[in-house]
């Protein structure tokens, strides 16, 4: 399926719910996502599901297979897409906490001898030249298409900071583009030639900031850009932004270079507006849609969907950011 059935995508991603927030989420999708018209739900699961092929690698609340057809069987019914994804390469930990790849398999780490709880970076990555690496990876997201029933997958990618590090024995003095393209190119061979899946990814290392102008978390500082022509062009690239602009170039960009395109959006309203109006304005065949993005758990954004007081102010800005998309037309 290349895009939903009923035309352009109209898509939010959301993070996994905890286990006893999942009848929460069914019931928003069906009261509030459903009726404004959301055809697309990307739900984020990286770690947090009780995977079979690597039990060591579930983190606490994971969501059963029967957590994952709850949800499926809601947006069914609704004829809403239901789309995984796992982070690759990058954001393999977050704060102090390393992520249980890094931490069961330490031999896959790009930095290996920077603390596990992560002083002065951002967020770890594993080395894309581990010749094990892929075939654990491989098996998560085997779970994790078997379970959604999926036909579509979302690779993550955003905001590598860490590759081609002198701390990696395979990595060290490669070029960044080479290994980001190939890990790319890796998962692109498993999920869209193996599995025969629709691969989404975030597009922001695919951009050279010296051109885009939008700073290194939104562009890429360190090399990996001409990675850009290194990729097939059948991945859905998800082009994130979150700041108020006047333009946006990397929309037109990536449908020049032959990707299809879903522009994403956060919790600033007028940003998430001038993007959508901006990636009109510029659209060929290849723009397919608009993408909100909440980073708030399944829980706390089902709370503010369904006006709970409850929910965080983040997830109250994303949802009001969301409704003014997508009833914008």
């Amino acid at each position: 399926m290349a895009a939903p059935r009923n035309g352009k995508w109209q898509a939010v991603h959301i993070m996994a719910p905890s286990p006893e927030d999942v009848p929460l989420l069914s019931t928003a999708i069906e009261k509030t996502l459903a009726p404004l018209g959301i055809n697309a739900l990307i739900l984020e699961v990286n770690y947090s599901y009780e995977y079979r092929s690597h039990p060591e690698l579930r983190m606490n609340g994971a969501l059963s297979k029967g957590d994952i057809r709850d949800i499926l069987t809601t947006c069914r019914k609704h004829r809403i897409r239901l789309i995984p994804q796992f982070n690759c390469l990058g954001h393999q930990s977050w704060d102090k906490t390393t992520f249980p790849l890094l931490v069961k398999y330490p031999e896959f780490d790009e930095t290996p001898q920077i603390p596990l709880d992560n002083p002065n970076i951002y967020c770890r990555s594993w080395c894309p030249l581990h010749p094990k690496v892929n075939e654990v990876v491989f098996a998560l997201m085997d779970e994790l298409i078997e379970a959604f029933e999926a036909d579509a997958f979302h690779v993550g990618m955003d905001e590598v900071f860490l590759i081609a590090s002198d701390q990696c024995p395979r990595c060290r003095g490669k070029n960044p583009a080479d290994l980001f393209a190939k890990a790319v190119n890796d998962y692109h061979q498993y999920l869209v030639k193996k599995r025969k899946m629709t691969m989404l990814m975030w597009g922001d290392r695919l951009l050279d900031d010296s051109v885009m102008k939008y700073g290194k978390w939104e562009a890429s500082e360190n090399g990996t850009a001409p990675a850009v022509d290194m990729i097939p062009k059948d991945i859905i690239i998800c082009d994130w932004h979150y700041e108020l602009r006047e333009e946006y170039p990397s929309v037109p960009f990536f449908q020049r270079k032959g990707f299809r395109v879903l522009p994403s959006s956060w919790r600033n309203v007028q940003a998430a507006l001038a993007l959508r109006d901006y990636a009109r304005k510029n659209a060929t065949d290849k723009m397919i849609g608009h993408l909100c993005t909440t980073w708030a758990s399944g829980g706390d954004i089902a709370r503010a969907l369904l006006d709970d007081p409850k929910a965080s102010d983040s997830a109250k800005q994303a949802v009001q950011a969301l409704k003014a998309v997508v009833q914008g037309g």
